[in-house]
């Protein structure tokens, strides 16, 4: 009895930090200095994707290509960074960071360009 009055405790108790964590990053999300700067940040994606776009065409080809036919040579030579909207949509090879920024397409098929990864966490 005292064992299931702690784990129900321990579950109210996770339950609230979540609650807690999810209401302070909803307001801190939607504060205007916030959404002015994500506005920016997807603005300059934007941005240094068109001014790549001709060297994404070629890649994102071989990319789709390679996924299609399954050609594993490609693929596994293919950049593991992650866009933190858009997932693993890298087309680039390994270790292009220091010459190029991320490249890729978005889930509308538009194309963007970012520095740095998102976590591994999913």
């Amino acid at each position: 009895m005292a064992n299931e009055e702690a784990q129900r405790r321990e579950t109210l108790t996770r339950q609230r930090a979540q609650w807690e964590t999810e209401t302070a990053l909803h307001a801190v999300m939607s504060a205007p200095e916030v959404q002015r700067l994500r506005q920016e940040i997807d603005e300059l994606e934007a941005s240094m994707a068109r001014e790549l776009r001709p060297m994404l065409r070629r890649l994102q080809e071989r990319y789709d290509r390679a996924v299609e036919e399954a050609d594993l040579d490609v693929l596994i030579r293919s950049c593991p960074g992650k866009h933190g909207r858009w997932g693993r949509i890298c087309v680039l090879d390994v270790g292009h960071e220091a010459q190029y920024p991320h490249l890729g397409t978005n889930s509308e098929g538009q194309p963007v360009a970012w520095v740095g990864t998102t976590p591994d966490d999913d």
